[in-house]
């Protein structure tokens, strides 16, 4: 049997969206902006660039804590609150902008369906991390199967080992990872690794 899944630090804030003014459609006129999403079932918000979406999902570029930036998510929207725009957000953005980290329209990846999503991820990156419904565990590795019932993934463990494969429904992954310090510190230990990001990818393009 697979170990112990991850778990990894991600921002929670003071309070829930509640105090924030909510905007309950994502739409591509935020795109290049900085938004907090929130939902209806977990407490903790999800920052970033919007750098995408579509009707099911949504890419942004991740921000875990104050003003790092730390690869990239892809949230479904199932459960989705809202997001919000207001002074924090502008904030995080002014001070991240002027670190030169605004994202661009080559950070994009596919995000049509997970199917799109996770192939995309194990060949380009090799290792995705992704949350099913509980915001406390998680799970890395790459994709070995999936169909309408079933997705099965070779799983990577927290000591950066291949430790067998795990089965999940397709339908309860929630939010997706890559390109993260976590992930890529963990792929160092692989043999035959994919040393790609985002930014080496769009590069050769």
């Amino acid at each position: 049997m697979p170990s112990t899944p991850h778990c990894t630090y991600r921002q929670t804030l003071p309070a829930t969206l509640g105090h924030l003014k909510i905007t309950t459609m994502i739409n591509k006129n935020y795109i290049g902006k900085f938004i907090t999403i929130g939902f209806t079932d977990r407490e903790e918000t999800i920052s970033g660039y919007l750098i995408d979406c579509t009707d099911d999902w949504t890419l942004l570029k991740y921000n875990p804590v104050d003003y790092v930036i730390d690869g990239y998510v892809v949230i479904r929207h199932k459960n989705i609150k809202g997001f919000a725009r207001d002074i924090d957000e502008k904030f995080k953005e002014k001070v991240i902008n002027l670190k030169g980290l605004k994202p661009t329209d080559k950070e994009r990846i596919p995000i049509h369906d997970l199917a799109t999503i996770l192939n995309y991820l194990s060949d380009n990156f090799g290792v995705f991390q992704f949350f099913t419904k509980s915001e406390k565990a998680c799970y890395l590795g790459k994709i070995k199967s999936l169909d309408s019932k079933h997705l099965i993934i070779n799983y990577l463990n927290p000591k950066g080992k291949w430790d067998g494969v795990m089965t999940f429904r397709p339908g309860d992954i929630r939010v997706i990872e890559f390109d993260t310090d976590y992930i890529n510190s963990l792929k160092l230990l692989l043999p035959n690794r994919k040393n790609t990001s985002l930014k080496s990818i769009n590069s050769t393009n």
